[in-house]
């Protein structure tokens, strides 16, 4: 576990699981006590007893978990986590929060920093493998890679293009064969001249869907860079 640095950063407890599983100020926490933190992490902070156990030991009966739960509960260090009833919450800000927000404005046609870019570029806790994890992941992910390209286009239509270049490069990381990615950045690279970037990448995308799927790139791909590349590329 590690801290970590963001614009407008107040301090206090904060959690991470973008990228990994972090919290600041640095803490010990047993596996138990971070499962359950991950798990309330990832859903907004909060949850209730019985969600989490079920949720945390599927395959235990509901007795074994709730057992389970409440020994986790007591290894989780004093001051993170409040216990109202049935109800458990974080007392500490949450990363996914803060990542699920910049996206909502990028896909409003919000610029991005460089700090809000680095955090879209991440999935929640790879490397977990949860079957509670997997839908909020997948749906992370996709949100991602929907406000990373959103960004790349309002970017580089601002004339700022290393961000948009980055947030597209970021994009096209995290689906390789998204060609709606491929597309925004591509158009950064035109839009800063840079035909060659350009060229290189329509090309090396083309080859990579052709490999992958026996498919070549869209006639709306094509149309959109064939003005600015070589004929024999597009």
């Amino acid at each position: 576990m590690y801290p970590w640095c963001m614009d407008g950063f107040v301090s206090g407890r904060r959690i991470g699981v973008v990228g990994r599983l972090g919290v600041y100020p640095m803490a010990r926490f047993t596996l138990p006590a971070r499962r359950i933190v991950a798990y309330l992490a990832v859903n907004g902070g909060f949850g209730s007893r019985e969600e989490a156990a079920e949720a945390l030991w599927p395959a235990l009966s509901q007795q074994q978990s709730k057992a389970n739960l409440r020994r986790g509960l007591w290894q989780v260090p004093d001051g993170w986590l409040n216990s109202a009833g049935s109800e458990l919450s974080l007392d500490a800000s949450i990363d996914l929060v803060d990542a699920r927000h910049v996206a909502s404005l990028a896909i409003g046609g919000g610029e991005l920093t460089f700090d809000d870019i680095e955090l879209l570029s991440s999935d929640v806790l790879p490397g977990w493998n949860e079957e509670w994890l997997h839908l909020s992941r997948a749906a992370f992910r996709l949100l991602r890679v929907q406000a990373l390209e959103a960004a790349c286009l309002t970017m580089a239509g601002s004339g700022r293009f290393a961000l948009a270049t980055r947030s597209g490069t970021a994009a096209l990381a995290a689906e390789p064969l998204r060609e709606s990615a491929a597309g925004a950045l591509t158009l950064a690279h035109l839009a800063q001249g840079n035909r060659y970037a350009a060229a290189q990448l329509f090309h090396d995308f083309a080859r990579l869907l052709y490999d992958e799927l026996g498919v070549a790139p869209s006639a709306a791909l094509v149309s959109c860079v064939k003005g600015a590349l070589p004929k024999d590329w597009a």
